[in-house]
Parts: C-alpha cells; structure tokens; sequence
C-alpha cells in the first residue's frame, strides 16, 4: 500500500486542540490496529503536525483524512500528500 502524510496547522486556541486530542489518538490507534501503520506526532516549535499512514489509493487516503476528529472539528488546516521512499531502509 502507498504511504500518505497529512501535514497539518493548527487553526485553534490550544484549549480547544486539546479538547480533541484524546479522541484524534484514538483514532490513529484504530487505525493502526486496522493495519493502516499510522503514526502522529507534532512540530514542537509551531502549532501543527503529522499523520503519517498506508492506504490503498489517494480516496481511501482522503476518506481517512475527513474522519479525523481533528478534522472533524475544525482544529488543523491540511495538506494531503502520497509518500514515495526513494531512500533509507523500508518503513
């Protein structure tokens, strides 16, 4: 499956984000229990982040996107990316 990497900025007060974390991690575990390997994370020098998973075309990557509860709730703006390693050892 491709990789993809939804690069977010956060468009809230912090208090709000916050609110939605919890649930945001959730997801990412279901996620990653559904073999999708996703992984997040965020800048620790600016309000924003990354979602880094496998999907089996740019829709299901999309479709994964919009069912984020940072989404969902309007915490983060993003971009949405498919990965290709070209170096390094495989992910």
């Amino acid at each position: 499956m491709p990789w993809y990497i939804k690069i977010e900025r956060g468009i809230v007060e912090k208090a709000t984000f916050d609110q939605h974390v919890p649930a945001h991690l959730a997801y990412v575990k279901t996620l990653d229990a559904q073999g999708y390997q996703a992984k997040t994370g965020y800048w620790r020098e600016s309000a924003g982040g990354m979602l880094i998973f496998q999907a089996d075309s740019q829709e299901d990557a999309q479709k994964i996107v919009e069912q984020d509860p940072l989404i969902l709730n309007r915490c983060v703006e993003y971009e949405l990316h498919e990965w290709v390693q070209v170096g390094g050892q495989p992910l």
